[in-house]
């Protein structure tokens, strides 16, 4: 019987990576290893295998399926804030335009533009559309009368997981199914 796994390339098999608790590390960018990074995880008995691919790799002494998912043998404590990033910042904005709901073109915007005494935090700079940047120039959302959708925040950690579990991979292996919670259909 042919099973995708048996001719699927190593480069093919990343393992989902699981903290201590057996969740997720990360959904937005999903936790993944490449398998060698997983394979060396657990011969430094770092990690314990959750699941496997069918896939095997062999040397002159040994076999071993490839691990799909794994768990970290330590809890890794997540930071409570996320590191202020262009990333993380369109992410908080569900890569979105806050002033016109655009979702192409994106850049970010100081609120109250630096020329004004605006600094780059979280509390001051939103997910904007190019067109509506420009349009914007150095004045506030008052002074443009562009209101914002959403008044930008610092957003924890964990609003920004909530958020990404809204943006899944283009890739997602039927063994992870039981760790992750997207309502998507899965590859085989």
């Amino acid at each position: 019987m042919y099973h995708p796994d048996l001719i699927r390339h190593p480069d093919g098999c990343p393992a989902l990576v699981l903290n201590a608790d057996f969740t997720p590390l990360s959904y937005y960018p999903l936790s993944v290893w490449p398998w060698q990074t997983a394979i060396k995880a657990v011969f430094l008995d770092r990690v314990n295998i959750v699941s496997n691919y069918e896939r095997e790799i062999r040397s002159p002494s040994a076999r071993i399926k490839l691990p799909s998912v794994i768990a970290l043998k330590q809890y890794v404590r997540p930071s409570a804030f996320p590191a202020f990033t262009r990333f993380n910042l369109f992410l908080r904005d569900k890569f979105t335009c806050q002033y016109c709901g655009s979702l192409g073109d994106l850049t970010f915007d100081h609120v109250v533009p630096r020329a004004q005494g605006g600094r780059t935090t979280w509390e001051n700079v939103c997910t904007a559309c190019a067109p509506c940047n420009l349009k914007k120039g150095g004045r506030t959302p008052k002074q443009a009368h562009m209101p914002l959708h959403v008044t930008p925040i610092r957003p924890t950690s964990w609003q920004l997981q909530e958020h990404g579990r809204r943006f899944p991979p283009n890739y997602l292996h039927a063994t992870w199914h039981d760790w992750l919670y997207w309502d998507v259909e899965l590859d085989a």
